[in-house]
């Protein structure tokens, strides 16, 4: 018999999108909107056994790997609008007075290598405010990580998004975690000079045996209270309906961090991530000013060439298709979103 669908959401926070009943679930699973992801075990063994990479060779000589430029000076002097990209998907900012770090994944995977250096000592990540989860994939969700950010920030908050809360006990004990569905506001307690919302995307959960899309995925959006600057980090996504949504919601966006790679084969990762078209595509859905693409360069998931979805992107913008401008810092290079306005 077919799990019952059913709606869910935190109760205690605001829904700020008319009408939402909350993240549809069937049984355990979350679902991409109204439809469950179900990744197969035979597009797997298609990828790895049945499918030669057309880019094999063009893969092994591209050895192109984003530069690194140290950033330990610009943490310690913590710049108010100063964005760092340190790689992957994981980003320091500063913005109204507060200090955020996006899906910090601070080493190397098991099986995977770093391809560029970390630009600062793990150690010298203190001072944080908030930690945003966007997803529970080890990419984005690094325990080792974790761990040693929740001992050196005793006062930081967690935010993540519905069910996160039991993979990350033991890990991130004793700081608070605040889960949050789509179109749901972060309590960030009064005269906060920040809104945080937790915001969809198209996309899926697994660690282990069992767990299949048992706990939510998505986006955040942060708005600074007196300015209105927003900056969107998109996650991990598929293209979608709700990028359209999210622009509907909010109007057009000043700074996007948005996904670039681990695109190929298509048969395998479309339901998942977004190849370069796609995300300047997403850009321009939500009207974006500026846009710092991620999710590329670090480590090698994909058969993609490493230097492929930047290269690519980069003729996109200078072609004209891309609305918003396009910044492609280096590792660790401080990016002034005051710049930006």
């Amino acid at each position: 018999m077919p799990a019952q669908p059913h709606y869910v959401r935190n109760d205690a926070l605001p829904t700020i999108r008319r009408n939402y009943l909350g993240n549809l679930m069937f049984g355990r699973q979350f679902a991409n909107g109204d439809v469950l992801y179900q990744p197969q075990f035979s597009d797997v063994f298609r990828w790895k056994v049945l499918t030669k990479n057309p880019q094999a060779e063009e893969k092994k000589r591209d050895t192109w790997a984003p530069a690194v430029q140290p950033c330990a000076a610009v943490l310690r002097q913590c710049p108010d609008d100063t964005l760092l990209w340190l790689g992957h998907a994981t980003f320091w900012l500063r913005m109204g007075g507060r200090t955020l770090l996006f899906d910090p994944l601070l080493f190397d995977l098991p099986l995977l290598k770093r391809r560029h250096a970390l630009p600062c000592a793990p150690s010298d990540l203190t001072g944080i405010d908030y930690l945003l989860l966007s997803h529970g994939h080890r990419d984005h969700l690094d325990e080792k990580s974790l761990k040693l950010l929740a001992r050196q920030n005793p006062q930081a908050q967690v935010l993540g998004p519905l069910r996160v809360e039991p993979l990350l006990r033991g890990v991130t004990r004793p700081l608070p975690v605040q889960e949050a569905g789509w179109w749901q506001q972060y309590d960030l307690g009064p005269a906060a000079p920040l809104e945080i919302y937790y915001l969809p995307a198209r996309h899926w959960h697994r660690r282990g045996i069992g767990d299949l899309n048992t706990v939510l995925w998505g986006s955040f959006l942060i708005r600074e209270v007196v300015t209105g600057r927003t900056l969107y980090f998109a996650g991990d996504s598929a293209e979608g309906p709700h990028f359209y949504e999210i622009e509907e919601q909010f109007g057009p966006l000043d700074v996007v961090l948005m996904p670039i790679g681990a695109y190929k084969p298509a048969f395998m990762m479309r339901l998942s991530h977004m190849n370069p078209h796609e995300a300047a595509k997403a850009t321009n859905q939500l009207r974006a000013g500026h846009l710092v693409p991620m999710h590329h360069g670090t480590y090698d998931l994909s058969d993609e060439p490493a230097s492929e979805p930047l290269q690519t992107l980069e003729q996109i913008a200078a072609e004209g298709w891309l609305s918003a401008q396009l910044h492609a810092p280096a590792v660790g290079q401080p990016l002034s979103l005051t710049d930006m306005d």
